[in-house]
């Protein structure tokens, strides 16, 4: 079976820490680094669902709503990941496209810590 337990940890910390930073701090760029990394992994959860089909942004519902949006987003990039590993493995797809779909998922954690590491959240 296929293993998100990384991505999802790392976004939960980064949530926390998004929770419990200064609104200063949220104002200077933190919450906007979190909403574009949730909008990120939003679309690649919409494009791994529905392939050929225009994502949908997600709102802005505020600096102080941002840790939760991120959430969501991630837990949704995450199922529609394993449905989508599970659904190759299945049907037998070839090697490629399973290997694409552990690169998407790397990508999704390095997208993660980059995100944290703009926002200045260690």
């Amino acid at each position: 079976m296929h293993e998100t337990t990384e991505l999802t940890e790392a976004i939960c910390r980064l949530a926390d820490r998004l929770r419990t930073a200064p609104q200063s701090r949220l104002q200077r760029g933190a919450a906007a680094e979190g909403l574009a990394l949730a909008r990120e992994l939003a679309s690649r959860a919409q494009r791994l669902e529905d392939p050929g089909t225009a994502p949908r942004a997600m709102p802005d519902a505020g600096i102080f709503a941002v840790a939760d949006q991120l959430l969501v987003a991630g837990a949704d990039f995450a199922e529609a990941w394993l449905g989508a590993a599970a659904s190759t493995h299945r049907d037998g797809v070839e090697a490629g496209s399973q290997e694409g779909l552990r690169e998407e998922l790397a990508q999704a954690v390095e997208l993660v810590k980059e995100a944290k590491r703009r926002a200045g959240l260690y």
